[in-house]
């Protein structure tokens, strides 16, 4: 089992899997791959001027373009692994994002706070099949942002299908379920729920049909 699916509550199943695209990869990665660029270059160089680089001075360039080239693989290696060990999931219940190779870094945004999810992609993204997404809340703020997401529309698009699907399962009926019917509630927690309730009847994810029946089930209940 990995460490996102260790994250995973009970009832809680991943629907998407994603992780960055691998230009991303090659992008953050252009320093290591000049570094190696370098010491191929250099390495050339040292043969061309042979012979006024007898000796010691011919050993030393030679161990440089060596070491220029290796540190450059390693480098862009790490950067391969730490792509490899990224998770962005879409759950029934929340995104999350893993990032980290040894230090891990886990943030996930529950489903019923995201409001909407702004996608930005340039003419190279929609070419090769990448954006960027900024997952943003009901009050318009930004609480995460996925750079260079592969597959970043079916992402989106996942994300709110399991968000609405959620919200729906939510605002369901009680007469659906017998047991939740039978549940008495403070004032506290039905002012709570109703409260749920008008958000996803503004926001249109509900009709005021369903409010009203809803409403209805949760007085009769305190």
């Amino acid at each position: 089992m990995g460490y996102a699916e260790r994250l995973l509550a009970d009832g809680e199943r991943i629907l998407m899997w994603r992780r960055q695209h691998w230009l991303a990869v090659v992008l953050e990665g252009r320093a290591a791959l000049a570094l190696v660029l370098g010491g191929l270059v250099l390495g050339l160089l040292r043969e061309v001027v042979r012979e006024p680089l007898r000796g010691p001075a011919y050993d030393l360039v030679g161990w440089i373009a060596f070491a220029m080239i290796v540190g450059g693989l390693l480098w862009f290696a790490w950067r391969v692994w730490a792509w490899q060990a990224q998770a962005y999931l879409v759950t029934n219940r929340r995104v999350i994002k893993v990032e980290g190779i040894v230090n891990k870094r886990a943030a996930d945004s529950s489903l019923e706070k995201i409001n909407d999810a702004v996608l930005t992609e340039n003419a190279l993204g929609r070419l090769l099949g990448y954006g960027d997404l900024i997952i943003m809340t009901a009050a318009e703020t930004e609480v995460d942002r996925f750079t260079m997401l592969a597959h970043a529309r079916d992402f989106k698009r996942e994300m709110l299908n399991a968000k609405y699907a959620l919200e729906t399962d939510i605002a369901r009926p009680a007469a659906a379920s017998p047991a939740l019917r039978a549940t008495d509630l403070t004032r506290g927690e039905a002012t709570d729920l109703l409260g749920r309730l008008a958000q996803l009847r503004d926001s249109g994810a509900i009709t005021a049909e369903e409010y009203e029946a809803k409403k209805r089930d949760l007085l009769e209940r305190i």
